[in-house]
């Protein structure tokens, strides 16, 4: 297998894991209403499973905060979608290095990878030389037997290292955020959940101090 990891940018409209997922797994980052309908439909069917205690809301809450736009995504979303697409999807978390494995259980025959940033995803890919055009992106690889995915893993890593090196991710406990509603500036994900539970406000920024 020749060629490069490559990371393909995602627009950052809170609906990234979702375009992420659409982009890896069908080449189409304009997935996000769609899956989260999915996901929607997944959790109100199984009520038993998706629960308040697993939810951390009620079902119906959820299903109905989940097809809201401006709604983050994350491993409970990526389990589902690996259910749905029948696909491994492996998330690179850049601040740790460390891959979590979404569907691993199920034995699926692929994997697809996603990149992760502290509060952003992107997807990962292999093109056979840096700078070739997205068309030539292959973004679902064979699992082996032995449960890897062979030469794009080591890529993938190396990618992710660099990524790590150059403090390319946010620190999510120090991140500095201002509320897109009433321009409050807040530090962590901590005092971001607490203004959002306080007033109501989902529209958080990043920006630097």
């Amino acid at each position: 297998m020749e060629g490069v990891a490559v990371r393909r940018v995602i627009p950052s409209d809170n609906s990234c894991l979702f375009n992420a997922v659409g982009y890896v797994m069908e080449h189409d980052r304009q997935k996000a209403s769609e899956l989260r309908q999915v996901i929607a439909a997944a959790v109100s069917s199984n009520p038993e499973k998706y629960n308040e205690a697993f939810l951390g809301k009620t079902n119906g809450e959820y299903c109905e905060w989940i097809c809201n736009p401006e709604k983050w995504g994350g491993a409970i979303e990526l389990s589902i979608l690996a259910e749905y697409y029948g696909c491994e999807i492996a998330a690179y978390d850049i601040q740790t290095t460390r891959c979590d494995i979404y569907g691993q259980d199920k034995q699926y025959k692929e994997r697809a990878m996603l990149i992760y940033d502290g509060i952003h995803y992107d997807a990962l890919a292999l093109s056979p030389f840096e700078g070739a055009p997205e068309e030539f992106d292959q973004t679902i690889f064979p699992v082996r037997s032995d449960r890897t995915v062979g030469q794009i893993e080591m890529l993938s890593l190396k990618l992710i290292k660099d990524a790590n090196r150059k403090r390319t991710y946010t620190d999510t406990s120090n991140f500095t955020l201002r509320c897109g509603v009433c321009q409050l500036g807040v530090i962590g994900q901590k005092e971001a959940i607490e203004h959002a539970q306080a007033t109501g406000h989902q529209n958080f920024q990043e920006y630097r101090r």
